[in-house]
């Protein structure tokens, strides 16, 4: 049993995969179960294809790791209920309602939510209500059996100590960043141009006197153009896309293009080029109004005026973020730039070129001047930057990475701790398996266990 699936909570059942009945390639069927709790080969294989479409690195044979995953959960849900750890109604509603917010959140409104998802909110919720509640139940349980667990400075400099010295880590300088970030607005009188434009060219392929692919390529100004990418391929649980671009999409019919729309990126028109159940192939032209240094000025003024009263501590910094930013990455972390770990800590390589110049002369609790620059879409932004702390480069070492060494002495300590407790009770459990998993090194401990159905 592998020790890092123990603490990582198995989330089958609670992905993408209820939120849109993707469509079904092969006959579902149940491929494992652990007493009356069952799991599903679509579970499986949907949350492979979510993951894939949401372009997450896969491990090899992930089926294999998935099923295990399923299979530790379904067993902590049980001794949960056994244990009868409390887990009510009132939690598992206020979770669904948090779900429900971000989904809104990121489709952009509860309408565009219930079209794209084909349910409406109350048929969401029930059908997220049971995943959540085991997924409570399970989380529960592994804080039982882990909640005695504590690790002494003793501990931790012994776990140091056995790690070699040429397997310590090398950090390079570290810094936590934070930003403010707004848009200057194109005035209307060029965004009811562009916008014209875009209609025209509609009106051309409509006509016949215009190909829209060709029109893609003389005028979008999509940065995937320019490496050749002309069409993209749609999933309605796709979480990358605009939510008015995606419900857009799949209002079309086959080879027609859609009225003008504005999304985060621009202006648009899309041409669905074809349809497959959830999934369909789109063009699109996108314009981004163009803002003059005046409209960019603006902004500037805006965020120096934020700046002074943030200097003169008349409002916070995060304050500041809540109430002024727009950039959606930064806005809802308190304005923090986050590494591709998901740490608040970042390296000089993880940064845009302009953020580095910003940062050169900056020391730590500086907040920059308001500079201009052009974000990875292409569009015109002006930013407000906070230097929070900068660690030097070293290599690893009890002094300077303390909690970091902690925390992975504790974890494998609970680890552990886990992997005992399921070598304990494996043996207690009603396992089924499907021969079509029985052979997974992962889960060999559950097979050996476990009846294997053909």
């Amino acid at each position: 049993m592998k020790l890092k699936s123990l603490l990582l909570v198995f989330t089958v059942g609670v992905s993408t995969s209820l939120f849109a009945q993707p469509k079904k390639v092969i006959a579902d069927k149940i491929v494992a179960q652990v007493g009356d709790k069952i799991i599903l080969r679509s579970d499986i294989y949907n949350s492979i294809a979510d993951a894939q479409r949401q372009g997450a690195q896969l491990p090899p044979n992930p089926e294999c790791i998935l099923v295990e995953r399923a299979l530790i959960e379904k067993a902590l849900v049980l001794q949960a209920e056994k244990d009868s750890l409390p887990v009510s109604e009132e939690d598992v509603e206020a979770e669904l309602d948090n779900r429900i917010r971000g989904f809104i959140m990121q489709y952009g409104s509860k309408e565009v939510l219930e079209e794209v998802a084909g349910k409406s909110v109350y048929q969401l919720k029930e059908d997220f209500r049971e995943p959540i509640k085991e997924q409570k139940l399970s989380e529960a349980m592994r804080r039982k059996i882990v909640e005695n667990i504590k690790i002494t400075p003793n501990e931790v400099r012994d776990y140091f100590e056995k790690i070699p010295k040429d397997s310590l880590a090398y950090y390079e300088s570290e810094l936590e960043l934070s930003e403010i970030v707004v848009y200057p607005k194109a005035n209307r009188e060029v965004e009811s141009y562009v916008s014209k434009q875009l209609s025209d060219w509609k009106k051309q392929v409509e006509d016949g006197s215009a190909k829209f692919e060709q029109l893609v390529k003389q005028y979008s100004e999509d940065p995937a153009v320019k490496e050749g990418n002309l069409q993209y391929t749609l999933n309605r649980t796709d979480k990358i896309w605009d939510p008015t671009f995606l419900s857009t999409a799949f209002k079309l019919k086959e080879g027609q293009i859609s009225q003008v729309i504005k999304s985060k990126f621009g202006l648009h028109i899309i041409q669905l080029v074809s349809r497959a159940g959830d999934e369909a192939i789109v063009r699109h032209i996108l314009k981004i109004p163009p803002v003059t240094q005046e409209e960019i000025n603006e902004s500037i003024v805006k965020l120096d005026s934020i700046r002074s009263k943030i200097v003169a501590g008349t409002m916070g910094f995060g304050e500041a973020v809540n109430r002024y930013s727009e950039d959606e990455g930064s806005k809802f972390s308190g304005g923090h730039l986050q590494s591709r770990d998901g740490s608040s800590f970042v390296t000089i390589d993880q940064l845009d070129k302009d953020m580095v110049q910003v940062i050169k002369n900056m020391k730590v609790g500086d907040y920059s001047a308001p500079v201009s620059y052009t974000d990875e879409r292409g569009k015109k932004a002006v930013r407000l930057v906070y230097l929070q702390t900068r660690t030097e480069p070293h290599r690893e070492n009890l002094k300077d990475d303390y909690s970091k060494v902690s925390q992975r002495a504790v974890d494998e300590k609970k680890n552990l701790a886990l992997q005992k407790w399921f070598q304990v009770h494996i043996p207690n459990y009603y396992i089924v398996l499907d021969k079509e998993f029985a052979a997974c090194e992962s889960i060999k401990e559950w097979s050996s266990k476990a009846v294997v159905n053909n």
